[in-house]
Formats: C-alpha cells, sequence, structure tokens
C-alpha cells in the first residue's frame, strides 16, 4: 500500500539546513493497522506529511497504491489524495459554520459525486460513527469525542485505501480515546490501511506494528500483540528495511 525508498526531506533557508528525514525505508501493507511513535520534533508529522503526499519529498521514491508519486505535478497529487487517502486531524479540523452532514460532504463534492451518492455515502459514513442523528448539528454542538468522529466519518466517506491519523485522540479524555480507537480498529477491520501518529504508548501497542521515529530516521519497527494473523494470506509484517 504504501512504499518508501530513501526518502528524505530536507528544509533549506538562506541560514541553515534541516534534515527532518533521513534515508527512510519502509513498506506498509493494505489492510495493515501501523502506530508511528516518537519524541516530538523527530520527525512523525514530516513523515506523515510525505505519506499523505501534502508536501513534496527531497530524496528518494514514495509508491503509494503501485503508483510511483515521487515525480507527479501537483494536480497529479491533489486528485491522488484525494481519491485514495483519508486524513484524521488532532484538533478535528471541522468548518464551524457548517452542519455535520457539509462538513463530511466537502471532500465528496471535490471526488464529483452527484447529489444522492454523496448523501449515500454521508449517510452511511455517519452511521457508522454513531452520529447519524446528529447530521444537521454544528460542530461547537457536540462533545470534543463527538467532534472526532465526524472527522473520522468525513474521512471514510469517500472510501479511501488509508488514513492517516495525526493524534486523533490527543484532544479527548481516556474514555473518549478508547471509544475513537475502537472505531478506528472496526474501520481497519473492514479493510482500510490506518498509520497513525500517537504519543500514547497504550494506543501504539494496540496496532500491527509500531514504527519508532528518532532524529528523521526510522529508529525500530516493532511487531506488537495485536490479534491480526500474520500469516502468507496476510503479510502485514512485510518490511523492507528501516535505517
Amino acid at each position: 500500500m504504501l512504499e518508501m525508498k530513501n526518502i528524505s526531506k530536507i528544509y533549506q533557508t538562506r541560514m541553515i539546513e534541516t534534515h527532518a528525514l533521513r534515508e527512510v525505508n519502509l513498506k506498509i501493507n493494505s489492510g495493515e493497522f501501523v502506530s508511528v511513535t516518537g519524541p516530538s520534533g523527530s520527525g512523525k508529522t514530516t513523515f506523515l506529511n510525505l505519506a499523505g503526499l501534502l508536501e513534496n519529498l527531497s530524496k528518494g521514491e514514495y509508491f503509494l497504491d503501485g503508483i510511483n508519486v515521487s515525480s507527479l505535478t501537483d494536480n497529479q497529487l491533489s486528485e491522488i489524495r484525494n481519491e485514495k487517502i483519508g486524513f484524521i486531524f488532532q484538533s478535528f479540523n471541522l468548518i464551524p459554520e457548517l452542519p455535520v452532514y457539509d462538513n463530511v460532504d466537502v471532500p465528496l463534492r471535490y471526488r464529483g459525486f452527484n447529489r444522492k451518492e454523496r448523501k449515500e455515502k454521508i449517510d452511511h459514513a455517519l452511521e457508522t460513527v454513531g452520529l447519524l442523528s446528529r447530521s444537521e448539528h454544528l460542530p461547537a454542538q457536540l462533545s470534543g469525542g463527538q467532534q472526532q468522529r465526524v472527522a473520522i466519518a468525513r474521512a471514510i466517506a469517500g472510501e479511501p485505501k488509508i488514513i492517516l491519523a495525526d493524534e486523533p485522540t490527543g484532544n479527548l479524555d481516556s474514555l473518549m480515546a478508547r471509544q475513537v480507537m475502537e472505531l478506528l480498529e472496526q474501520i481497519n477491520n473492514q479493510g482500510t490501511t490506518i498509520v497513525m501518529v500517537t504519543h500514547d504508548p497504550v494506543l501504539a501497542k494496540r496496532a500491527d506494528r509500531e514504527i519508532q521515529i528518532f532524529d528523521g530516521q526510522v529508529n525500530s519497527i516493532i511487531a506488537t500483540d495485536s490479534e491480526f494473523p500474520h500469516t502468507e494470506e496476510n503479510p502485514k509484517s512485510d518490511i523492507i528495511s528501516a535505517v
């Protein structure tokens, strides 16, 4: 699903050059649930931005769902990003002036679905997260956990191949965090690949694998105690290398 070969990201100004990621080699298979951990400033967000085609890599090659996206144009990247990737952010990133239904509808409009198709997808997504009855509520009328579930509905409505989640439980209490994690696991069990950045070691261990990033490098990749059967038919632990 996701393959990085010798990926590096360098931020450069007139005075300083910052190596955010260094020679990362990694493969994540379709249907896998992977957590990404590491201290602040280690490169986790940069990794997620590159994986989500939000930034251009400086060196290396990146294959997403079999497509080499390393040299595509911005328009081509936008099309692939909207079709194949769903995003979940720590701060929810909902549009406060729009009701829940319209927040979930926004990315579907860019995909060109007609009104009937969008309604079916929105209703299904909201039903999945248990918020169909709140479709006309504004974000401010919802709890933090409910807002995050709306963000998840928005991410899954277009049926993406992969979901990238940046600290999806970071602003939630322990009960809400557990419920959101269970929802992500449910979505993963239906076949969607999930890559989740988290600072919570307990949540990290609930993924199939934990990728630890330090100083811009993949320091280690740890198989967790996930109940997913790692078999030849489901090679979820297939790793190229970690530098």
